[in-house]
């Protein structure tokens, strides 16, 4: 009788180990050129606020964490090719994405905001606490955005004088010399804009849009959305996701962006 107690003993634990090799760990990608959400330390070692909710959540499920670098773009595909198990990567929820991913609830708002050159915003009485309502009534101001970006679309939707600027730096350049006058942008853009360019610039902090931010996941891979969705439940509660993220970087944020910290991200 003993052996063969011994016998069954042995097999569940040679079925439970070969059950966690064949799961494996948990792959996560996002693009590590964003701090400091997705970033890489002095040794080239993943860090940021999406890093950190990766291992917690691996924690959640008992999984290993593997952090996949990978291109923004080429995201959706690593997905659906199965390079990766879910993308955990400052990733916007839209309806064209959510044809190919699914998509787990909002977990961060990311607001598009506006760097306004400054003898344009002191000619109009803006200010940083003004209104985006303010802005926009502002008749025959001139916008800049980054060519097939969202600060290209969100004013010529409006109807409004849209150049198009190769790149972030030529959008800030612009705005800074005065031959333009708005940039729409995400946070991180525009206070780097705004710090390189102090005297010529002013952020205005009222946002014209506010994107929800989800993990995603390949298609039908329902046990791993129910799993994040479970996780992302947990953020709020006493010493959970959002207390430990703020302990770890609102000071970084702080500094980065002028005031505000990780709450200006978790509400909408």
């Amino acid at each position: 009788m003993k052996k063969i107690f011994l016998l069954f003993v042995l097999t569940l634990t040679v079925l439970s180990l070969a059950s966690c090799q064949a799961e494996g760990p948990l792959r996560v990608g996002m693009d590590l050129r964003y701090p400091p959400f997705e970033t890489v330390d002095t040794q080239n070692v993943p860090e940021g606020i999406s890093v950190d909710i990766a291992y917690m959540f691996g924690e959640y499920i008992g999984r290993e964490v593997e952090i996949v670098n990978t291109e923004f773009g080429t995201l959706i595909t690593a997905l659906q090719t199965g390079e990766i198990d879910i993308a955990i990567a400052s990733m916007s929820i839209t309806e064209e994405r959510e044809k190919s991913v699914d998509f787990t609830d909002a977990y961060f708002y990311f607001k598009i905001i506006s760097l306004l050159n400054k003898d344009f915003a002191d000619n109009n009485n803006l200010t940083s606490d003004s209104s985006i309502d303010d802005l926009l009534a502002v008749e025959n101001a001139q916008y800049v955005g980054i060519a097939s970006q969202i600060s290209v679309t969100i004013p010529q939707d409006l109807g409004k004088n849209v150049t198009e600027a190769v790149d972030v730096l030529t959008a800030v350049e612009e705005i800074a010399q005065g031959t333009a006058d708005v940039l729409f942008m995400s946070a991180n853009p525009v206070a780097d804009g705004f710090k390189a360019n102090p005297d010529d610039t002013m952020i205005l902090w009222d946002p014209i849009q506010s994107s929800p931010i989800g993990m995603a996941v390949q298609e039908g891979n329902a046990e791993l959305l129910q799993q994040a969705n479970d996780f992302i439940d947990t953020f709020f509660d006493e010493g959970g996701v959002y207390a430990q993220l703020k302990a770890s970087w609102d000071q970084v944020i702080e500094e980065k962006l002028g005031g505000v910290n990780l709450d200006f991200y978790i509400y909408e």
